[in-house]
């Protein structure tokens, strides 16, 4: 990327020009909790929009019906909630999810396919709509230009801080403005990072321009990290673009898309690294890179091998530069290796040459894996062929937080949602 033609700015969602937002507690995880749960995002001027989603095979309810709603026609809001996926939720799901959109659309003057509906929470509990839908109106009511914060917070789950980023730059001549937010800490592996990440812009981009500057910009962010191997069933970025900043539209291979899906991705980046870094009782940020593979494909398949190894995971939490481990997973990765020819650093200190032990004293590498961030870069030594990922160790703590989630059933047998 080349030298960032953007300042940081405060605002979040609602910087661009434009957008308006708000947030509301609904009680969906408990009705006695009251926290943000429901949040909106709303361009009073009409959008162009584009997403991704999970990969996954078991799709969410919300994720459904968005992606029907992005194919259809330009979304121009979303309605968002913590505390319930609502997946693996049947046809009521989907009726639900559906409602949503309607309900807002109606309030907003738009159609229900202008709407996007995403979700994060407990999978297979149905969506308490009896204290829902009495917060739409009052979710619409209250949109303000100063509420892209309070967006951030109500869609958190496990995250133990909110997340959001927003930045000006000159593209044509104009101010162009690109604010976002997104929420995860667990349930976070490639593809598609459980995440949501909802990104306004005030740039002036045709749809093609922008599904094809958002899917390159999700190839080196969201589809760099991993935090515990798992793939959530809702993982969704929706941007939104009403070319409220005045600009001429971008030009396909011209300097401003270039600038824009190099902005685009800065902030997706930025967004994606925030979610490993307050992964579940992580204690710390690794960047695996790998050098020298043969194809761009052996070079992922390495790199996303020893990111998701649990083992070397856990060497990390306890502060061991086990190279080994580091080795192994790159034997098991299924790339094309030899392992003869196999360099492994860890920080700037060489821990094996040649597929064989280097001289480094254990003490030093050890120092620096005890480090809350640090970098393992593998060469494979076997062609050009590179690629990176943004991880994290795994710790004790980790499956003791994630135990249990009887709490959530237990209130969803009060509202009468299971009988389980």
């Amino acid at each position: 990327m080349s030298a960032t033609p953007f300042r940081k700015i405060s605002g979040g969602v609602c910087a661009p020009k434009g957008f308006l937002a708000n947030a509301v507690s609904a009680g969906i995880k408990s009705p006695d909790v009251e926290r943000l749960d429901l949040a909106l995002i709303y361009s009073e001027a009409p959008c162009v929009a584009a997403g991704t989603f999970t990969t996954n095979r078991v799709k969410a309810a919300p994720v459904r019906v968005s992606q029907a709603h992005l194919r259809d026609r330009d979304v121009q809001a979303i309605i968002a909630n913590s505390g319930n996926a609502n997946a693996c939720t049947g046809v009521t799901g989907i009726q639900d999810a559906r409602k949503s959109a309607k309900t807002v659309a109606r309030s907003l003057g738009l159609r229900q396919g202008q709407v996007a509906v995403c979700s994060t929470g407990v999978i297979g509990l149905p969506m308490p709509m009896m204290r829902i839908e009495p917060q739409f109106p009052s979710l619409v009511e209250g949109l303000d230009r100063k509420k892209g914060t309070d967006v951030a917070k109500a869609i958190m789950t496990s995250d133990t801080r909110h997340k959001e980023i927003a930045i000006s730059m000159e593209l044509d001549g104009h101010k162009v403005k690109i604010g976002a937010c997104a929420k995860g800490a667990g349930m976070i592996c490639p593809s598609m990072a459980t995440m949501l990440c909802f990104i306004t812009t005030d740039a002036n981009i045709g749809r093609t321009n922008l599904d094809k500057a958002v899917h390159e910009a999700v190839e080196h962010s969201f589809n760099r990290i991993t935090i515990d191997g798992d793939m959530s069933t809702n993982d969704s970025v929706v941007v939104l673009a009403n070319g409220e900043s005045g600009m001429p539209r971008i030009q396909r291979n011209s300097k401003s898309y270039r600038l824009f899906r190099e902005s685009l991705e800065f902030i997706m980046l930025e967004m994606a690294k925030s979610l490993v870094k307050d992964g579940e009782r992580v204690t710390k940020f690794v960047t695996v890179k790998v050098n020298g593979a043969r194809t761009y494909n052996d070079a992922k398949k390495v790199a996303e091998a020893v990111a998701n190894s649990a083992l070397v995971k856990s060497s990390w939490n306890g502060n061991d530069p086990n190279w080994g481990r580091i080795i192994h997973a790159i034997g098991y990765s299924r790339a094309m290796i030899r392992e003869e020819l196999i360099d492994i650093h860890i920080g700037s200190k060489p821990a094996c040459i040649g597929g064989l032990e280097a001289q480094t004293p254990m003490d030093e590498l050890r120092k620096t894996v005890a480090k809350d961030k640090f970098t393992i870069t593998i060469d494979l030594h076997l062609g050009d062929a590179e690629y990176e990922v943004y991880t994290s160790d795994i710790s004790p703590e980790y499956i003791d937080f994630n135990r249990s989630e009887y709490a959530y059933w237990k209130q969803a047998r009060k509202d009468g949602l299971t009988k389980q």
